[in-house]
């Protein structure tokens, strides 16, 4: 786990890219139909303007509230490490995922007023689960793996 602000930095940097261009191939794929080799290109289009604003997000507001509300329920002196990551990560996703869906609703999806509410909240409910389970199983050990190879010599034991 990162144990300075830069190291924190990094660590979301690694996060937020991983994590917006797996959910913007998965809402492609959605709206297309399915997942087609263009997928894994067109969604760098994306990637461009909503990387920047998730790592805004969670680095300056949903990654200290999440700190919070995880150090509120459990005891980091009597509580493993990985099971503190695992509720930070579960409270930042159930933070970010409606917030993003938000944007991409407003941003890529344009959708008329009169079906605004319905647009992003379906958005938001066929991301969620996908948003979740990626995080947990995927990209929270993918980038903790990366970040550890990163700072090997530079986290404390």
């Amino acid at each position: 786990m990162p144990e300075t602000k830069f190291q924190d930095f990094i660590y979301t940097l690694i996060m937020a890219f991983l994590m917006v261009y797996v959910m913007i191939c998965y809402n492609i794929a959605i709206h297309t139909g399915g997942l087609n080799n263009f997928v894994f290109l067109e969604a760098f289009n994306e990637l461009i303007y909503m990387w920047p604003i998730t790592i805004i997000l969670e680095f300056f507001l949903i990654g200290k509230i999440a700190h919070k509300l995880t150090f509120k329920a459990l005891n980091p002196k009597k509580t493993p490490n990985i099971i503190i990551s695992y509720g930070i990560s579960i409270i930042i996703v159930t933070f970010m995922c409606p917030i993003m869906s938000l944007i991409a609703t407003i941003l890529i999806n344009k959708p008329s007023l009169d079906i605004f509410i319905s647009s992003w909240l379906q958005s938001m409910v066929l991301s969620f689960p996908m948003a979740m389970c990626f995080q947990l199983f995927y990209a929270g050990p993918i980038v903790r793996f990366i970040f550890n190879l990163i700072f090997k010599n530079k986290l404390s034991k």
